[in-house]
């Protein structure tokens, strides 16, 4: 029987996103459009084809209530109580939250212990729901030791991003996290800033962030030392006369596989912006917790993108939808 999928929010620009990329690898997935003005989805539902749309209020008792059963809840919208988390641990769902920051990790673990998950629920608060950190994991394996890890995401204005994305940036750099020299800490983004070299530019000042890419590349990797901060300026798409691209910089530092030190850095360019990377990094977390790509469907549990995708398959996922990624020759730090 076809997968039914509730995507929530799934009729903004991220949203809408991830509904098309679904569309493009399943003709048969039914697709739900919700939200508060399921009206504005209705365009985009029948673009698609096999799919609908319905009201949705995260601030009600019982959200999913006349929605009927589904197999994935995608969380495209803040749920600040995580109520559409609590709805698939009781009706034993799949989730996946692109929203979740690293300070709002301890509820949904302590209810997932509570309660363990009988589908998957999947944290992607992370840059691009994930796509810089899968890249970094994969860049991670040509060192013995990794010492440091530093990513920066540009954000260039002129790429449209929808209201939720827009009013983001503040909120992720005035509390961020980072490890330095093996200790946590939270830290006022502006006062901890760093100059940025992104590619082919002049330094730009970074502000680092509270999202889940650095626990989770700590935790890979155990560099010492990982910060993820957010950049703007303009981007390769701009600069190279083309519309807005998204693009990302991960530079590792430590030992390499050879023996020797070094430091590599590893380009993320998506030629289409940001909202269609995201909508990327939620669509290889949505084959493997349906099984969408051949294999069995993922167990249940709580889950992050270094723990639930393949890397290999999830890079050759985004160079399908034309994301360019270019590791530079390895060289003495």
């Amino acid at each position: 029987m076809p997968s039914r999928i509730l995507i929530a929010g799934g009729y903004g620009l991220v949203g809408g996103a991830i509904a098309r990329h679904i569309r493009t690898i399943s003709k048969d997935v039914e697709i739900v459009l919700a939200g508060r003005n399921p009206e504005k989805g209705a365009a985009l539902a029948q673009e698609l084809g096999g799919a609908g749309t319905t009201y949705l209020d995260v601030d009600v008792a019982d959200p999913l209530g006349h929605i009927g059963p589904v197999d994935l809840i995608m969380a495209a919208l803040y749920d600040p109580a995580n109520a559409l988390v609590h709805a698939a641990l009781t009706h034993s769902i799949a989730h996946i939250g692109i929203t979740t920051k690293a300070e709002d990790v301890a509820p949904i673990a302590f209810a997932a212990l509570r309660s363990p998950p009988m589908r998957p629920i999947v944290l992607l608060g992370h840059c691009a729901a994930g796509v810089a950190t899968i890249v970094a994991q994969k860049a991670a394996e040509g060192f013995s030791r990794v010492d440091s890890i530093e990513v920066a995401a540009l954000y260039d204005v002129r790429d449209p991003v929808g209201p939720m994305t827009a009013g983001d940036a503040e909120s992720l750099t005035s509390r961020a996290l980072l490890r330095v020299g093996g200790k946590w800490s939270w830290v006022d983004g502006p006062q901890n800033a760093r100059p940025v070299h992104m590619s082919g530019t002049q330094a730009l000042q970074g502000y680092p962030t509270g999202l889940l890419d650095v626990p989770s590349l700590a935790a890979i990797t155990g560099a010492a030392n990982v910060r993820l901060d957010m950049v703007q300026g303009d981007s390769l798409g701009t600069r190279g006369g083309n519309r807005a691209s998204s693009d990302a910089t991960i530079d590792i530092e430590g030992i390499l596989v050879s023996g020797a030190p070094g430091r590599r850095r590893t380009v993320i360019s998506d030629p289409n912006g940001l909202a269609h990377l995201t909508a990327l990094g939620v669509l290889v977390a949505t084959e493997r917790v349906l099984g969408l790509d051949g294999q069995p469907p993922a167990a249940g549990g709580l889950h992050l993108p270094e723990t639930l995708v393949p890397p290999d398959a999830a890079i050759a996922r985004f160079a399908q939808f034309g994301v360019r990624i270019v590791t530079e020759e390895a060289q003495a730090p």
